[in-house]
């Protein structure tokens, strides 16, 4: 794969932003609570980073129900979202570090612009980001390659000069179907096993690997 990197795209949540406990509670307060089951929290996070109807069709057996579900969710996570988001330790000088270093940057998550937009800012990262694709800016969602291609084409960018970074094996099967350079964010919601079973053209453990890599691969050309 040609590594000459001139632009890099970031999952939001598990990525950028810590917003696991959030998401858990919210999980945990509309499935086990007001639909009465009693899951895991392993299976109430299996599938964070794929739109929130998908999600919570795997635990309705009324398709009828996926739209009220969704929007009980989103009601109550909504209002812990500010109290409970965090940014990930070494973020803000790893983007800060890359914007010098030239490069450009953008995001495209699961999750709805507004509140993806609100979370970045509220950790003081959003000014970084060209472009921001959420769930609600495309109609087809990660697995799917359809949202990284936008954010290129709206940067003007070759997904082959480009990085996709995210912490979940949606991102990766996501980025590398979009023909990206995919790493994968060993620090996120999910185990590095799942994440090596996608096949990520790279790993790293902390945010702060990421700017060295990145160097790292374009001195290769």
């Amino acid at each position: 794969m040609d590594h000459n990197i001139d632009c890099l795209l970031f999952d939001c949540d598990g990525t950028l932003i810590d917003t696991y406990d959030i998401i858990l509670e919210a999980m945990r307060y509309i499935v086990n609570g007001e639909l009465g089951q009693d899951r895991s929290d392993e299976e109430l996070m299996h599938g964070v980073g794929t739109p929130l109807e998908d999600q919570m069709r795997t635990f309705l057996d009324d398709e009828s129900q996926v739209d009220r579900t969704v929007a009980a969710y989103r009601a109550y996570n909504d209002s812990i979202h500010d109290e409970g988001v965090n940014i990930f330790p070494g973020v803000k000088d790893g983007l800060e570090a890359l914007k010098r270093a030239g490069y450009r940057m953008g995001v495209v998550t699961s999750k709805r612009h507004w509140l993806a937009d609100r979370g970045l800012e509220i950790c003081g990262i959003r000014d970084y980001f060209e472009v921001l694709i959420g769930s609600d800016d495309f109609p087809v969602h990660k697995p799917e390659p359809g949202p990284i291609l936008e954010a290129c084409r709206l940067m003007g960018v070759d997904p082959a000069h480009c990085a996709y970074i995210g912490d979940s094996p949606y991102d990766i099967k996501a980025g590398n179907a979009a023909g990206c350079t995919t790493i994968a964010a060993r620090w996120g919601m999910f185990s590095p096993e799942s994440l090596t079973a996608e096949h990520p053209d790279h790993e790293i453990d902390t945010f702060a690997d990421l700017p060295k890599l990145i160097e790292a691969l374009n001195r290769t050309e």
